[in-house]
């Protein structure tokens, strides 16, 4: 779990350093800008924006069990995060699987994309769907 928070951290303090430099050098507008680049970098990466993961058997075994949808991602993708924030709150009601964390998962992302780790990949019911609509897949959450 720790080396999760690994690539954040280095973000976080490089862009701190580099703002530093650059505020010493009398440039306190890049200094921000470069500080809140290397802090949305971080945070696309952080852990704390994806519920935690779970291997690729277990989400399916869940899955089966509460017919809620598996989705395989990847930290730093534009298309998982952005199928994160869109969810919002219903995102904690799938089951999630970091592929460069599962081996298991990145087989089944490959199988169902032509070989190729294409995320997000949703399965539904069994059937995957590559990159879909974020309102798509919150239709696809059984009914409370």
């Amino acid at each position: 779990m720790m080396r999760s928070w690994i690539l954040p951290m280095l973000f976080v303090l490089s862009g701190s350093v580099v703002a530093v430099a650059q505020t010493f050098e009398g440039n306190p507008g890049i200094a921000a800008a470069i500080l809140l680049v290397f802090l949305a970098l971080g945070s696309m990466n952080s852990p704390l924006i994806f519920p935690r993961s779970v291997g690729e058997p277990e989400a399916q075994r869940r899955s089966t069990a509460d017919g809620r949808p598996v989705v395989f991602w990847r930290p730093g993708c534009a298309y998982c995060i952005r199928l994160r924030i869109r969810l919002g709150l219903s995102a904690r009601q799938l089951h999630w699987v970091n592929i460069w964390r599962d081996p298991a998962g990145a087989a089944a992302v490959r199988a169902a994309n032509e070989g190729n780790e294409t995320v997000p990949t949703v399965v539904v019911a069994g059937r995957p769907h590559t990159n879909p609509d974020p309102e798509w897949v919150r239709k696809q959450l059984p009914s409370a």
